[in-house]
């Protein structure tokens, strides 16, 4: 989700591309490719399932709540997409993550795409409550971590094919958005680790607990979801580097200002728009795709988004 008046001020150069209408013209993948769409009963989640489906990719469609995300599957099966399976994990659930990666394991073993979009939010598109801050740093930043690292060995990486995170972010979690220096510096480092940024969300958890949130710089929009998203950024960009040359990408995407539950419906473009520029990320031919990267996209009619350095 992305806010209308979020702003960006982006590395220079930021170069824009134009993402190639037909994905499948230049299809690397098979129907033995597997990609897991986390948070995807609905919304964004549930259109990347579908645009995967669509385009013939395996797709583990997963879901907090066993019931809906059963229903979800049933839905895209009655489109003829039949790819797609429902797994139950809630990923602010270090036990469920667990089961799930267990379960994987056992019936996939191998990976080639991860999209981490499963997030939430307590607030109102004006409102700013960190009432429930902890539970936004365990699904927004938290979650997808514990997954990803859980899921890291099952990876297929080899000569012709790329392993792909995408990590569903936003704007909101620009570094541009931190008004304190020190944090700010400390995120921009180049010798930035794990360690740092967990630091840095139990930082913003301690400033919550003690009622000086607002003062200590942290962004002014939604502040407990862009400082998780602030965080998922910067671990985008150390787990990038991490696996820089070892056959995995690993960026970030900025869907824009979409119509779901999480703005009550009010947004830009629907969630298939979204989804549809975030599948042709995730499925860039192997020799094109970038690793460490944040994309936004800034236009619907050409499908342009902006690549820039994390």
């Amino acid at each position: 989700m992305e806010s209308k008046e979020a702003t960006i001020s982006s590395p220079s150069p930021s170069p824009s591309r134009s993402l190639s209408p037909d994905p499948t013209s230049r299809r690397w993948w098979s129907e033995d490719t597997v990609a897991i769409v986390t948070g995807a009963n609905k919304g964004i989640g549930f259109a990347v399932a579908k645009r995967m489906a669509e385009l013939g990719v395996r797709v583990i469609l997963t879901a907090r709540d066993k019931e809906r995300g059963g229903k979800a599957v049933e839905a895209l099966r009655a489109q003829g997409l039949h790819s797609v399976v429902f797994s139950c994990l809630d990923v602010s659930d270090p036990a469920s993550i667990k089961s799930f990666t267990l379960w994987f394991q056992k019936t996939y073993a191998v990976l080639d795409i991860l999209v981490n979009n499963a997030a939430v939010s307590f607030n109102d598109i004006n409102e700013n409550s960190v009432e429930h801050a902890e539970a936004v740093m365990k699904t927004n930043f938290y979650g997808p971590k514990l997954l990803t690292e859980a899921l890291l060995p099952m990876f297929r990486r080899s000569t012709s094919s790329v392993g792909r995170i995408l990590n569903v972010s936003s704007r909101l979690g620009s570094l541009n958005k931190l008004r304190n220096p020190s944090t700010k510096q400390l995120l921009e480092s180049e010798s930035l680790s794990e360690k740092d940024i967990e630091g840095v969300v139990s930082l913003f958890l301690e400033d919550v607990k003690s009622g000086r949130w607002k003062s200590q710089g942290w962004p002014e929009v939604w502040t407990d979801y862009s400082v998780s998203k602030l965080a998922l950024n910067a671990y985008t960009r150390v787990l990038a580097k991490r696996y820089e040359g070892r056959g995995l990408s690993v960026n970030s995407f900025c869907p824009g200002f979409t119509q779901t539950s999480m703005t009550r419906c009010k947004g830009d473009h629907t969630a298939d728009d979204a989804a549809s520029v975030g599948a042709r990320l995730a499925l860039l031919p192997p020799k094109e795709i970038p690793t460490g990267k944040f994309f936004w996209w800034v236009s619907t009619s050409s499908s342009n988004v902006i690549l820039s350095k994390l």
